[in-house]
């Protein structure tokens, strides 16, 4: 499984990798430096690239692969009620992007490559997923 993600910020190349992770993080009000350093580790060591048998047995920390971090507001977005999504979930810019960062220095910890969008800004994200694996984690 290859990723090969980026992400432009504004029309400006903002963080690019080959073979690896795209990652679209969002914080909620109770998130904290905890929730972040769980979130690392999860990433870093959980098994979805694919081993010589074809079989997802591999970990991004195993094929020495990169992680695109992308903070991503949107994630908690409530649809229940109405026609136009509620953001009341998602936690403000002041405490979201710490987190947002702490995920990042957390993966970079650990040995990860790691490359990021920009945060409040724009983005547009185009991703080749092989595969395709997509995953929604929580860590609570």
């Amino acid at each position: 499984m290859t990723f090969r993600p980026s992400a432009t910020s504004e029309w400006e190349s903002a963080g690019s990798i080959g073979s690896g992770l795209c990652v679209f993080v969002g914080a909620t009000h109770d998130d904290s430096a905890a929730t972040a350093d769980k979130l690392a580790d999860k990433l870093w060591g959980l098994r979805i690239f694919d081993d010589d048998d074809g079989v997802m047995n591999l970990s991004v920390a195993d094929v020495r692969g990169a992680v695109l971090v992308v903070s991503q507001f949107t994630l908690y977005g409530d649809t229940a009620k109405g026609r136009r999504p509620s953001w009341i979930a998602a936690a403000r810019p002041e405490h979201a992007e710490p987190l947002v960062e702490r995920v990042v220095s957390a993966l970079r910890g650990r040995g990860a490559i790691v490359e990021t969008g920009r945060f409040r800004t724009d983005m547009r994200v185009e991703l080749v997923n092989d595969g395709p694996v997509t995953l929604m984690l929580d860590v609570d």
